[in-house]
């Protein structure tokens, strides 16, 4: 578990710490807020991001680094909602950014983001997670949407 929790915490900094922090600020260098609304979604996104961390680790007992994977399939918490919710999450926050800074070319590059990561998804992630969990994947795959979250889990 120690070292799940040490991966998790690089990978955190190294991965949506990067993608949803520091390039967003140097986009836009962070002007003064300008429609405070946007600090709830940004701080929605950062929150879901950081409890699919925790998820990781407790039950799926590895980090969300491919080259550190889980041991099991993780399916509760935010992922009984949405397939990818970290993913989400880090699009919330960028978006987020853009709208507390109404700054454009954060819109842009949250939309590269997602586009980015939905490649990724597609050509790497699912194959890997069907060959790793099989039909349990299969499963959760077809009752559980990909992007954007059900109301019921």
């Amino acid at each position: 578990m120690r070292r799940a929790i040490l991966g998790s915490t690089a990978f955190f900094f190294a991965a949506p710490g990067v993608v949803a922090g520091l390039m967003p600020w140097l986009i836009s260098r962070w002007p003064a807020p300008r429609f405070w609304p946007g600090a709830v979604l940004l701080l929605a996104g950062a929150v879901i991001v950081l409890r699919g961390f925790v998820r990781f680790v407790r039950e799926g007992r590895g980090t969300p680094a491919p080259i550190a994977p889980t041991e099991q399939l993780v399916v509760g918490g935010d992922y009984r909602f949405v397939r990818n919710p970290m993913y989400v999450g880090v699009i919330a926050a960028i978006l987020g950014q853009a709208l507390l800074f109404l700054d454009l070319r954060l819109l842009a590059y949250a939309l590269l983001v997602w586009a980015v990561m939905a490649a990724f998804v597609h050509w790497y992630e699912e194959p890997v997670l069907r060959d790793r969990y099989g039909r349990q994947y299969e499963e959760y795959r077809r009752s559980v949407p990909a992007w954007l979250p059900k109301l019921r889990p």
